[in-house]
């Protein structure tokens, strides 16, 4: 386990019924290779050492005999091998059969686990053979020459990482087995299955495991038998699945002829905060009268296999248009509601050529569309000044054109020029008061023709800015309604450039285009020449790794250790580690320094996981040390 990262697998042999020997064999063949492959948890299919599909021969001893002593075999093989594994087969208890996971590790079972629920329906007949875990009376039992624990309340430990053990009908059930192992603290389940094909059974077995996953909020790790099982009847094709708190990780291929081996890592430390986050599945927490088994896992770092996404908060390309067609009417269908129960005539938004304004009157004009108003009730300004370049001038009035808003322009210079010379600030001197007085002095002209036509002043400063504070206090920090305020940066430009590709209008598409090509920049200092002379990345570090900062700080609560080391993932191709490391430790500074903006935010609509609204997601004192998370 590496940063609450362990590595699993399901793995799927090739059987021959009733052949324990062979079947003990190729259990043996995967698990080494897993074990090379640093496989940390290993899970075979249901009955795995006999085969599912016996049937009668169940009722053999001789089957019976040589599935133990098979199972002795593979405990002798494995005492040198660490993960630690779950193989199915048929276990007596006093006059009784049942089907069992027996889990262990370096050659010792660390218990036995009894499916609960037998199906005796359709093509299933278990019951014939089998009890059920129901009927159980024994809590421990002696297997291949061990002393062990027997029971459906097991879970074995091994610090964060808490695991479960349930068997294929089990998971079919209202209420299955792993969901009171969930709430007894287990976060990885496995499932030992033997699960026969049917039209359509695939997709809903996938749906039930993601869907288990997210209700559990767990590692969902499941196999299910196939090639060599019985197909008198049915057809086992092999498949395994491991899903995260409802993310599908990995899917095997059904209908294969060789053994397969499925990997990804599960989590833990995720799953844990996200839990601790969801304070209805601590409500239903209990300890109950469960048994803990301990066992190791190795802390040594590990290569992942599943995929980091370098950008959290940006959609699948799958699903473009359902998941921006969806955020943009949340900012709309907000704005709407806010714009109504206001009962203002405008909405009054600063223009500035830039992405955030673009997206925030992109909204506005969904908004009134949603309200059956007129685009000329929306107020476009754009105020030129100091830093203002003639590509982001046009492109901001060829904007308001494009969408049909009414347009103003206010040269905000002169007023600004005063406001310098008032303070006695010399012209030439381009600090933070320089800046900042622009940036006021757009916001007052805003609020103050708010007020002259009836409107309410749409904010434009997205997420990432909040996080960074990379606002002017009192300046763009400020509005009456804020849309774009749980959108992180990627996002903006995400959203913008679907916009862009959905448009009919070429004039609207090509503009979308050139915004979203223009440098980052809140251009409060005199361009050089013609070209844009402050870019933000330039000043703060790139929003693609701010915003990958952001969601795991915030939405997990991970170490930056932790944070660090996934962006390394996410990132190889693109950012070198000295330059995550530089980057983290200014978004750390920045975030802590900064919230005394945050504290004292407009309105606006939650849209994702994540926010920054005092009276949402985030609450945090203004003068918290930062120290702590520099320096870990």
């Amino acid at each position: 386990m590496y940063y609450g990262m362990i590595k699993v697998t399901a793995a799927v042999p090739e059987v021959r019924v009733a052949d324990a020997s062979f079947n003990a064999q190729q259990t043996m063949q995967l698990l080494e290779q897993a074990a090379q492959e640093k496989a940390e948890i290993v899970v075979f299919p249901e009955l795995g050492l006999t085969g599912y599909t016996c049937a009668d021969l169940f009722r053999q001893t001789l089957l019976l005999d040589q599935a133990e002593e098979n199972l002795r075999l593979l405990l002798q093989k494995t005492q040198k091998l660490a993960p630690l594994c779950a193989v199915g087969l048929p276990v007596r208890v006093g006059n009784a059969l049942y089907n069992c996971a027996v889990v262990f590790q370096k050659g010792k079972i660390l218990g036995v686990v009894p499916k609960t629920y037998l199906p005796n329906y359709g093509e299933f007949y278990e019951k014939r053979w089998f009890h059920s875990a129901l009927d159980a009376a024994e809590t421990e039992i002696t297997l291949a020459g061990q002393k062990v624990p027997f029971g459906t309340d097991l879970l074995f430990v091994c610090g964060q990482a808490v695991v479960g053990v349930e068997l294929c009908e089990d998971l079919w059930v209202p209420v299955p087995p792993s969901s009171l192992a969930a709430l007894a603290g287990a976060n990885i389940i496995l499932n030992l299955s033997a699960s026969n094909e049917s039209t359509g059974k695939d997709t809903y077995l996938q749906t039930l495991i993601t869907q288990q996953s997210a209700c559990c909020c767990c590692g969902y790790v499941y196999t299910s038998a196939g090639w060599g099982e019985s197909s008198t009847d049915l057809v086992f094709a092999g498949k395994g699945f491991i899903a995260e708190n409802g993310t599908l990780l990995k899917e095997g291929d059904r209908f294969q002829t060789k053994p397969q081996l499925l990997m990804s890592e599960i989590d833990v430390e995720r799953l844990q905060a996200e839990r601790r986050f969801r304070d209805t599945f601590a409500d239903q927490q209990t300890e109950g009268l469960w048994r803990k088994i301990d066992f190791a896992l190795s802390s040594a770092p590990l290569h992942l296999s599943r995929t980091v996404a370098p950008f959290p908060f940006v959609p699948g390309e799958g699903k473009r248009k359902e998941r921006c067609e969806e955020i943009l009417s949340m900012q709309a269908f907000g704005l709407a509601q806010r714009l109504r129960s206001s009962g203002v005539k405008t909405a009054v938004v600063g223009i500035s050529g830039g992405l955030d304004s673009t997206l925030a009157l992109l909204v506005s004009a969904r908004a009134f569309d949603l309200l059956g108003r007129s685009h000329k009730d929306i107020v476009a300004v754009t105020m030129p000044c100091f830093g203002t370049t003639d590509r982001t001038y046009q492109n901001a009035l060829t904007l308001m054109k494009a969408l049909h808003v009414s347009a103003k322009e206010v040269d905000i210079k002169k007023s600004v020029m005063q406001h310098l010379q008032d303070l006695n600030h010399p012209q030439n001197l381009h600090d933070v008061t320089y800046e900042n007085a622009q940036a006021r002095e757009r916001t007052q002209v805003l609020m103050d023709m708010a007020n002259q036509l009836g409107g309410l002043v749409i904010g434009t400063g997205d997420l990432s800015e909040l996080a960074l504070g990379w606002a002017t206090y009192n300046g763009d920090h400020m509005s009456m309604y804020g849309v774009n305020a749980s959108v992180p940066k990627t996002l903006v430009r995400y959203l913008v450039a679907y916009a862009a590709d959905e448009t009919k209008d070429k004039k609207l598409h090509d503009v979308l285009y050139d915004i979203l090509d223009t440098p980052v920049s809140p251009e409060l200092l005199p361009p050089q020449g013609k070209n844009i002379s402050q870019k933000t990345e330039d000043l703060v570090g790139p929003y693609a790794l701010h915003d990958f900062f952001l969601y795991y700080f915030l939405r997990f609560g991970f170490s930056p250790a932790k944070i660090e080391w996934l962006a390394e993932q996410a990132f190889a191709a693109q950012y070198k580690p000295q330059e995550i490391k530089k980057w983290l430790q200014v978004f750390l500074k920045r975030f802590f320094a900064q919230q005394f903006k945050r504290s004292c935010l407009p309105d606006g609509p939650k849209v994702g996981s994540v926010s920054l609204s005092p009276r949402g997601d985030w609450r945090m004192p203004s003068d918290a040390s930062a120290e702590a998370w520099k320096n870990s």
